[in-house]
């Protein structure tokens, strides 16, 4: 069996997208934390590798991932890709995310403490988040396209600074969602909880996944490919 111990996560889902769904099932991290190996990612969560290694085998045996080629697709059609696709539901999720939050947080923090500190985390998530999509949308991805037709020095340079930045505010966002999903027990609605506090752990969910997919776009094919026109 081919063995997958020294494949980096990020370049794993990259090559096969299917591997998202495995590491998602074991709570490994492949956006933020798709540098690591596969085997260091197993020693720091304690999980069985043999069994994460054979899951990743079935996929190929399976068949061909009949998914998306991410990898394969120009830059400049991923960047509105991502604009059209993630980026809206970010700004979709986001004030709705905000209500609830702070909503079941009124209602229900003071038998349930961490609501608070989830209210806390999203509003922290949403002021940077918002920020963060506007970077991308009027100076990074334009300038990603302007070396793509171009030999700009000036959008390169903007790619190389605005990359370095902006990978350090997926890692804040990343790991504020973690916190969040450590604080709700994996979104695991208590038995008091009321409709409105089902409907903010549903949405917490899906705004999580879409985040790792999004980041996992940018981190570990987008920026990675920006980078080396840049340089």
């Amino acid at each position: 069996m081919k063995t997958y111990k020294q494949s980096r996560i990020g370049d794993l889902v990259t090559e096969d997208f299917r591997a998202a769904e495995v590491f998602k099932k074991a709570g490994i991290d492949f956006c933020c934390g798709g540098n690591q190996s596969l085997e260091e990612a197993c020693r720091e969560k304690q999980l069985d590798i043999e069994k994460l290694e054979t899951e990743l085998a079935q996929l190929s045996v399976s068949g061909p991932d009949t998914g998306h080629k991410f990898n394969e697709w120009n830059l400049d059609f991923l960047c509105d890709y991502i604009m059209n696709t993630h980026h809206k539901t970010v700004l979709h999720l986001l004030p709705e995310l905000t209500f609830y939050t702070q909503k079941i947080a009124e209602v229900h923090g003071a038998n349930h403490p961490e609501l608070l500190q989830i209210a806390d985390l999203f509003t922290q998530i949403d002021i940077e988040l918002r920020q963060h999509l506007k970077n991308e949308e009027e100076v990074l991805f334009p300038a990603i396209k302007a070396v793509l037709h171009t030999t700009s020095e000036t959008s390169k340079a903007t790619i190389i600074s605005e990359i370095t930045r902006m990978t350090g505010e997926h890692e804040f966002a990343g790991g504020a969602m973690d916190k969040i999903n450590v604080l709700s027990h994996g979104y695991v609605v208590p038995a008091d909880g009321c409709n409105t506090y089902q409907v903010a752990y549903k949405l917490l969910e899906q705004f999580e996944d879409d985040l790792h997919i999004h980041v996992h776009l940018e981190n570990n094919i987008l920026y990675p490919k920006a980078l080396k026109l840049a340089i």
